[in-house]
């Protein structure tokens, strides 16, 4: 028997929409974003080091993933003023989307129950979703290792790109 983990329930099912402010100020609807890839990122807090530490791998690696032809969006419940201020400091050179009543997160099932020194209290799951051209979520990083995984994702974006 394998040690494969079981596909996440979102895997092959199109996307839930959304429609998110950005550190811009602007609307990003996910169904404005079909044709491409996208990469829809979920982290908990801007400005804390496994947050930085991931958007920093995605910003180092931002000519890989527009040349694969993907967009990369990270979505927390900080404000768009947290997210200018993030951007700003890291040189962040990619979209940051503000889910302060966690409705994307919700939809994703990365709002979840966390515990941290025996306090109970509700947060994101730091997740990634591929999502492919025609919409639908191709592959899944649940509990995602900050460290090395903007790579991961690049690779993985080459088994998907005509989906």
């Amino acid at each position: 028997m394998g040690t494969k983990e079981a596909a996440h329930p979102l895997e092959g099912k199109k996307a839930p929409a959304f429609a998110l402010e950005s550190e811009s100020g602007d609307k990003v609807r996910l169904s404005a974003l079909q044709g491409n890839l996208v990469v829809l990122y979920f982290y908990p807090k801007d400005n804390t080091p496994g947050c930085t530490m991931e958007a920093k791998e995605f910003r180092d690696a931002a000519a890989a993933f527009a040349q694969a032809g993907a967009v990369v969006l990270g979505v927390s419940p900080d404000s768009v003023a947290s997210h200018c201020t993030f951007t700003e400091k890291h040189g962040l050179n990619f979209t940051l989307l503000s889910d302060p009543d966690h409705v994307a997160a919700e939809k994703y099932g990365v709002w979840v129950e966390k515990n941290m020194y025996g306090r109970k209290y509700m947060g994101i799951q730091r997740a990634t979703f591929l999502i492919g051209k025609t919409g639908r979520v191709c592959r899944v990083w649940p509990k995602v290792k900050p460290k090395g995984h903007a790579r991961e994702v690049l690779d993985a974006i080459a088994a998907v790109q005509n989906d």
